[in-house]
């Protein structure tokens, strides 16, 4: 039962919703989500990990620089139903749409650059 709730507040959220969509692509530094969200790095944080604590999102850290991807095959029925419903019901959202026109933009940027920003 923890696990589904845990599941349901993380993806509660819009921005957070955002995010999972964002990594639909494959993994992404955590620069890069703070600048498709507009947000302070300490609430881009905050979002991340109730993202990794629902399983949604697995993370691992090089340097100082944290990375985000979706979970693969090895994640729960539960966490895969999530994932799967949440990309059925936004796959039309406008919003959705211009994060996906945003994101090539944020990736045709050099990381190195874009990370220096939030030293």
């Amino acid at each position: 039962m923890r696990d589904v709730l845990n599941i349901t507040k993380a993806i509660s959220d819009e921005s957070r919703a955002r995010i999972l969509m964002f990594l639909r692509g494959g993994e992404l530094c955590g620069c890069q989500i703070i600048e498709m969200l507009e947000l302070a790095p300490s609430t881009v944080s905050k979002h991340m990990a109730v993202l990794v604590q629902a399983r949604l999102v697995e993370c691992r850290k090089c340097g100082k620089w944290h990375y985000y991807r979706l979970p693969g095959e090895e994640a729960s029925a539960a966490v895969q139903d999530a994932l799967n419903w949440l990309q059925s019901a936004l796959r039309k959202s406008p919003i959705v749409s211009a994060d996906a026109k945003r994101l090539k933009a944020v990736l045709k940027r050099e990381a190195k650059t874009l990370c220096a920003r939030y030293k």
